[in-house]
């Protein structure tokens, strides 16, 4: 899938409002949750003093229904022996035992009551509470969702950013594997194959040259033909040499580093390499030995491409658990602070560090030469 390019400005413009919107709900559920908590407390205030009562009335509906009892037993005495007693104590008895049973009847409703009142706030107190977990486990959660964007998530851009520079570099590679073919063939056609032709035109030549003009001629002739070989294997060993040096694989990474630098330096005049190996020269897996060839190989050449330097220093150094690299020149430099848009070179480098596990700082500025350090981990 295409990644297309990233602005930065808009993600940062939508962060920001997410940011916003989560952390205003944030602020709305925890007030949500101090509203609860000063519910809950005003509740458990009125349910401490409902019990009290509740209390209270059963006590006073006991001492109603003991005072009931008895007035009910006057009434009955009174009844079985009304001739005894006046008139006004019959009502008495009887006023009392009625007052006393109304009494009793208030006594219990209210206590029905208080106790419906005691059982409703008890439910409303356990519905505060859940309700009061949920918003501290949504405060809890949206903390952390706050916390994603403001640290984590804000490096999607970033990697979106890099991610869409890695698939540049893909396309990139891919160009120029075509156009390192491309090169390849007009080498081998313009060099081997033309000189190889030019073989076989001679040695015709030289057939006809002894016929007609005697053996010397034909020698001096053969020895023009060796020459002309001579340069075509030079040429093909030259091909072969780019696309890999076969001294890598026979002789380790430091020969075959001096030996290309010195070639270097013959091509370029007017730049002195130099070379320093400050640890034990031993072999290295082909791998890392192949990777860290490149990483000089290209160092040098951008050095070489974009800095006109006079001067570019190697430095090897191979410790037991660590690998050092540092290619230093004297050229004019630039801002290693600004990140360069289309630096695949540096692109290509980093990614080689990375797929062993190394890390690479590039130090440079303007008019003060380029330091490229890189550290490999490396253990026998």
């Amino acid at each position: 899938m295409a990644i297309k390019k990233v602005d930065a400005k808009a993600l940062d413009a939508i962060l920001e409002t997410m940011v916003s919107t989560v952390g205003e709900s944030k602020y709305e559920i925890f007030e949500i949750e101090e509203q609860c908590r000063r519910d809950y407390e005003e509740l458990t205030e009125e349910l401490e003093e409902i019990r009290i009562k509740v209390a209270i009335i059963i006590d006073e509906g006991d001492a109603l229904e003991v005072k009931g009892r008895f007035a009910r037993k006057r009434l009955s005495e009174v009844s079985m022996h009304f001739n005894q007693f006046s008139e006004a104590q019959v009502r008495v008895a009887y006023e009392r035992a009625h007052n006393l049973q109304i009494d009793l009847q208030m006594n219990r409703q209210s206590e029905k009551q208080l106790r419906m009142r005691r059982d409703d706030l008890e439910r409303r107190l356990r519905g505060l509470l859940q309700t009061i977990d949920r918003a501290e486990n949504l405060v809890s959660q949206i903390s952390v969702v706050l916390n994603y964007l403001t640290s984590d998530f804000r490096q999607v851009g970033e990697v979106l950013e890099d991610a869409r520079r890695k698939q540049d570099f893909g396309l990139k590679i891919i160009e120029a594997q075509e156009e390192e073919r491309k090169k390849l063939s007009r080498e081998i056609h313009d060099g081997p194959a033309q000189m190889l032709a030019n073989v076989m035109m001679r040695s015709d030549l030289i057939e006809r040259v002894y016929r007609e003009r005697g053996a010397n001629k034909a020698l001096d002739e053969i020895r023009s033909l060796k020459t002309m070989v001579r340069n075509a294997l030079y040429e093909v060993r030259r091909i072969i040499y780019d696309l890999r040096p076969m001294a890598l694989d026979d002789l380790g990474l430091i020969p075959t580093l001096k030996k290309y630098l010195q070639t270097t330096e013959e091509y370029n005049s007017g730049v002195h390499l130099s070379f320093t190996n400050l640890g034990e020269e031993k072999r290295l897996p082909s791998e890392m030995e192949v990777a860290l060839f490149r990483l000089v190989q290209e160092a040098v050449q951008n050095a070489l491409k974009h800095a006109n330097p006079e001067h570019i220093q190697v430095k090897l150094t191979m410790m037991k658990e660590m690998i050092t690299v540092t290619v230093k020149d004297n050229g004019k430099g630039f801002d290693s602070t600004m990140e360069k848009e289309g630096s695949f070179g540096l692109m290509g480098m980093k990614e080689r560090v990375e797929l062993l596990d190394g890390e690479m700082t590039i130090d440079s500025h303007p008019g003060a030469g380029t330091l490229v350090f890189i550290q490999v981990p490396f253990k026998e």
